[in-house]
């Protein structure tokens, strides 16, 4: 199933922005917009969407006023062209903050921090695991299951899945981020590994899958922690 979602901003150029995305996204799904904020609060509490998209400098009502009005707030992640706005709209508990003009693998690191909280919340019987990646110009929907390991290479990540081997220009340290730490662990500064394909350890490597993955001394406690006593 979808996260369904809705957007509020005052400038439809930057609506149709957010429509394009969203639309690139399978797992979105929209279910309007409005570029009246009070409009847009009267949608979003008949249409109650999981996810707002909210502008915060607008006419008759700003964002952050909007959210407070609201008696049950969605998650929230707020655009705008204005940064002094960040610490209020994190003190809201916004799940991001998109500074306009953003790129679509900005909104995606913000939507896929959307998809960990759903997950980690106990939600995954309707929105399910996995990472929403841009490779060249295509966008893989990658399960959290099939994925192996993660080796750093650049400004690159090797992931090594079960049915392929991307190259997604996104640092480790960034993807990292990305994924549920009850799932993955890091073992070396240039290596995740999955722990559900974790087969053994062995000397200062363990075994992936097909795959070795050495273990960094500073790594070393956290991933005996998981996998048995020390």
């Amino acid at each position: 199933m979808s996260i369904t979602c809705y957007i509020i901003d005052d400038e439809p150029p930057a609506i149709r922005i957010l429509e394009h995305y969203i639309g690139q996204v399978p797992q979105l799904e929209l279910l309007g917009s409005a570029t009246d904020p009070l409009e847009g609060m009267q949608a979003i509490q008949k249409k109650k969407p999981q996810l707002l998209f909210l502008d915060i400098n607008m006419p008759k009502l700003s964002g952050i006023s909007l959210l407070k009005t609201l008696p049950e707030s969605p998650m929230v992640i707020f655009t705008t062209a204005y940064p002094e706005y960040a610490l209020e709209g994190f003190d809201l508990e916004a799940i991001d903050y998109l500074l306009k003009p953003f790129p679509f693998e900005r909104f995606l690191k913000a939507v896929n921090k959307v998809q960990r909280l759903f997950n980690s919340e106990g939600n995954n019987k309707t929105v399910p695991y996995f990472l929403f990646l841009k490779v060249d110009r295509r966008l893989f929907r990658i399960p959290y299951e099939e994925i192996i390991l993660l080796q750093a290479y650049g400004d690159y990540v090797k992931l090594y899945t079960t049915t392929q081997t991307l190259l997604p220009k996104i640092t480790l340290a960034q993807l990292e981020q990305e994924l549920p730490a009850s799932l993955f662990i890091r073992t070396h500064r240039s290596y995740i590994i999955s722990l559900a394909h974790l087969k053994f350890l062995e000397g200062n490597y363990v075994q992936v899958e097909t795959h070795r993955a050495p273990i960094g001394r500073a790594f070393r406690e956290a991933l005996l922690e998981h996998i048995g006593p020390r």
